[in-house]
């Protein structure tokens, strides 16, 4: 996506484009927005009559200036502004935190139960929301999707496992230093404040989730609850 004339191929014959920019979390300059920036040029210039891009919120502009090190939000919510700045009919799919990350990348919330955790199994369910979407695309023109199953705190989510598993289980809060100290480089304070984030104001600044999953309702589609995910892979824990 850092070529405009690839990019020109694919999207001159296209209705609806659905973007998914990439971050390669090395700690350093992100491509993120030279990718979006592009391919909103080129929407632009193609008259694409739908593009919906996967965002999220600016982190430093949300908490004042307080969490600066949150590269992967602040470059998709730059993203979002340029596609909106070129007056293509759009809407913004917010995936909510992925439930991948407490196995592939063995996060550690902080913050005990004040955390508000918006789950989302994003390998099942982001096309759901795309596709609530495009079928709904009069009415989500220029909105925000928030692309999460339900709020949860860790005392949920670690009783829900046990519920479903017969496996025990505890949450385990750990201080800022100690938890940097289980990833890289430049990559540490990032994922450390992406995870603060969530705790204060929260992954979506407390905003309600009801009118997104009633878009889902809407089309027949329902995510995937934290519940549902464990039942679906519960010979994984035996």
């Amino acid at each position: 996506m850092t070529s405009k004339a690839s990019l020109s191929e694919v999207i001159k014959v296209s209705h609806t484009v659905f973007l998914l920019t990439t971050r390669n979390f090395t700690g350093g300059t992100s491509e993120e927005q030279l990718q979006g920036k592009n391919v909103a040029d080129v929407a632009a210039e193609a008259g694409v009559k739908h593009i919906i891009y996967s965002s999220l919120l600016h982190v430093t502009e949300t908490t004042n200036g307080r969490l600066r090190h949150v590269v992967h939000f602040n470059d998709e919510a730059e993203v979002e502004r340029c596609i909106r700045s070129k007056g293509i009919p759009s809407t913004f799919i917010l995936p909510g935190y992925f439930r991948d990350n407490f196995t592939a990348l063995h996060m550690i919330q902080k913050g005990g139960d004040r955390c508000q955790i918006s789950f989302i199994n994003a390998e099942s369910d982001i096309g759901k929301y795309a596709v609530a979407a495009i079928r709904n695309k009069a009415k989500v023109f220029g909105r925000q999707i928030l692309a999460a199953a339900d709020y949860y705190t860790p005392s949920r989510i670690i009783s829900e496992f046990q519920e479903v598993t017969g496996k025990p289980a505890r949450f385990v809060s750990v201080d800022a230093e100690t938890y940097k100290s289980f990833i890289p480089g430049l990559m540490a304070d990032e994922m450390l404040e992406s995870h603060l984030f969530i705790e204060d104001p929260g992954y979506y600044a407390g905003k309600d989730l009801t009118g997104s999953l009633e878009l889902l309702t809407e089309v027949g589609l329902k995510p995937t609850s934290w519940k549902g995910l464990l039942e679906a892979n519960k010979t994984g824990f035996q």
